[in-house]
C-alpha cells in the first residue's frame, strides 16, 4: 500500500532532519537523502560563520523531544557557529535518526510511478518514484508516499553578473581560483592584498566585517565592497530595532568598517565582465568602468533553487521568485524587508502535485534571509498535514521577528529611493544610509 511507504525527505540539513523528527513522532517513516558525505554537509561548508539566531531559535521542538531520551541537553545560551550548530545539535540528531538518514545519496529525479508529467489518470493514487545516485555510482529508484524537498539552495549560488548570468570571464576566473562563492574561512591569507566582496546581503556583511578587521590590523590591505544599488538603495539593516540583535549588529558592523575607512564601498556597480590579468581579477561594469585589480573576489550575491530534478513534477511557482505562489508576495524583496513576513505552513506550500512540498530555504526561491525557525514551523505543519491532522497543519505557531527596517529595496534605478515597498519610509528608528565612494 502507498500508505506503508516512507516519506522521502530530500536534504539532510536543519529542515530535513527536523522533518524526519516530526515524521517519526507522528508514526510515519522518514527516509532522508543527503547528497553530501555527512549530514548537514552544507552547514559544514560555512562552519566558521556565526549565526545571528540564538540557540533557542535553532533547535526544532520535535527534534529536541526525540533527542531527550539520549541524554542530550539543548544548548540555551549564545550564538553558535555553523560548526557548533552541527556538534551541539545537528550531528546528534542525525545520529539518533540512524538508518533513516542516507549520505552520499543525490536525488536526480522525482516523478510518479508509471506516470510522467502529462498523465492525469490515477496520478494522485500512484506513489512517487525518487531516482537516486549514490557516491559509488550505483543507482536506485525509491517509492515514496510523499516527498518533502528540503535540499536548500546552497549548491546554486548566484553569479556576479548583474543580469543574473555569469559575467563574461567569470567561469575562467573561478577556475583560476580568483573568484569564490563562500565566505572566507581564513582571512589572514589576504593580508596586504586587495579583496573585492560582491553582494549586499548578510553573508556579504559578514565577510566585510571580517575583512575590515584584517585591514585594520594589516596596513596595506585593501577591501572593496561592491554592490549593484546606488546611494540610498544600500541598507545596513535595522540596527538596534532588529528583533534579532545579532542580525542588526551585522549591518552596524559593516557600516562601521566603511565609516572607519577600512572598507571602500562601491555603489551602483553592475558587473559585466571579469578580466584576468597578471594573476588578478578586474571587475568591469556595464558602463565600462574598471575597478582596481583584485587578488581575490568573493561573490556573495545570494542563491537560487535547483529545480532540475523536479522537472516531472507539477509545481505552482511564482514567475519571478520561483517560490510557491501563495507565499511569493510575502517574501518578495521588492516589496518587503526580510523579517516582516508571516510564517508559512502546508496550505501555503502545497502544489498541484499532491503530497509534494518544498520547505526550508528552497521554499523562498530566490528571496533572501530564511530563518531556521521558519523552516521548523513549515515542517511541523507539512508533517501534520501528511499525518491527517488538518487542524494542527492549519494552526500558526510562530511569529517571525521583524528586521526593524520597513519597506522594500526601493526603485532599482533610483539612487534617491529609500523605499517603494510595503509600508513606505520609516518614520523613526534606523534609516537607510547613503554612502558613496568614487570608483577608480
Amino acid at each position: 500500500m502507498v500508505s506503508d511507504l516512507p516519506v522521502v525527505v530530500i536534504g539532510g540539513g536543519p529542515q530535513g532532519l527536523a522533518a524526519a523528527a516530526h515524521l517519526r513522532e507522528r508514526g510515519l517513516t522518514p527516509l532522508v537523502l543527503e547528497a553530501g558525505p555527512v549530514p548537514a554537509h552544507a552547514v559544514s561548508q560555512w562552519a566558521h560563520v556565526r549565526l545571528f539566531s540564538g540557540w533557542n531559535e535553532l533547535v526544532d521542538p520535535a527534534a529536541a523531544r526525540l533527542l531527550a531520551p539520549t541524554g542530550w541537553t539543548a544548548p540555551t545560551e549564545g550564538y553558535p557557529t555553523g560548526g557548533e550548530w552541527i556538534s551541539g545539535y545537528l550531528g546528534p540528531l542525525a545520529d539518533t535518526l540512524g538508518g533513516a538518514v542516507r549520505v552520499g545519496a543525490r536525488v536526480t529525479g522525482v516523478s510518479r510511478k508509471g506516470r510522467d508529467r502529462l498523465v492525469d489518470a490515477g496520478r494522485d493514487e500512484q506513489p512517487f518514484t525518487v531516482h537516486v545516485t549514490y557516491a559509488d555510482g550505483t543507482e536506485e529508484k525509491i517509492d515514496a508516499r510523499a516527498v518533502i524537498d528540503a535540499s536548500g539552495t546552497w549548491t546554486a549560488p548566484n553569479p556576479a553578473g548583474a543580469d543574473g548570468l555569469p559575467a563574461l570571464g567569470e567561469r575562467v576566473a573561478a577556475e583560476a581560483g580568483l573568484v569564490t562563492y563562500l565566505p572566507p574561512a581564513q582571512v589572514e591569507q589576504f593580508a596586504g592584498k586587495h579583496v573585492a566582496v560582491v553582494g549586499a546581503g548578510h553573508s556579504a556583511m559578514t565577510a566585510v566585517i571580517q575583512l575590515g578587521a584584517l585591514a585594520e590590523d594589516h596596513p596595506g590591505t585593501r577591501i572593496s565592497w561592491v554592490v549593484r544599488r546606488g546611494g540610498t538603495g544600500i541598507s545596513f539593516g535595522g540596527g538596534s530595532a532588529d528583533e534579532l540583535p545579532q542580525r542588526g549588529a551585522l549591518g552596524l558592523g559593516a557600516k562601521a568598517a566603511v565609516d572607519k575607512g577600512f572598507v571602500e564601498l562601491v555603489t551602483g556597480f553592475r558587473t559585466d565582465r571579469i578580466a584576468v590579468s597578471g594573476g588578478q581579477a578586474i571587475l568591469v561594469g556595464e558602463n565600462g568602468v574598471e575597478l582596481a585589480p583584485a587578488d581575490h573576489v568573493v561573490v556573495l550575491t545570494g542563491f537560487r533553487p535547483d529545480l532540475s530534478f523536479l522537472s516531472e513534477m507539477r509545481l505552482e511557482l511564482d514567475a519571478t521568485l520561483q517560490a510557491p505562489v501563495r507565499i511569493a508576495a510575502e517574501v518578495d524583496p521588492n516589496l518587503h524587508s526580510c523579517g516582516d513576513v508571516a510564517a508559512t505552513g502546508a496550505a501555503d506550500l502545497a502544489h498541484p502535485e499532491k503530497d509534494l512540498y518544498l520547505v526550508g530555504m528552497k521554499s523562498y526561491g530566490r528571496a533572501p534571509t530564511f530563518l531556521a525557525m521558519t523552516g521548523y514551523e513549515q515542517v511541523r505543519s507539512v508533517v501534520a498535514e501528511l499525518a491527517g491532522d488538518h487542524e494542527a497543519a492549519a494552526r500558526v505557531e510562530l511569529v517571525l521577528p521583524d528586521t526593524g527596517v520597513c519597506g522594500g529595496s526601493g526603485a532599482f534605478d533610483d539612487p534617491a529611493s529609500a523605499s517603494g515597498g510595503c509600508c513606505g519610509a520609516p518614520e523613526a528608528g534606523p534609516q537607510i544610509v547613503e554612502l558613496s565612494v568614487g570608483v577608480r
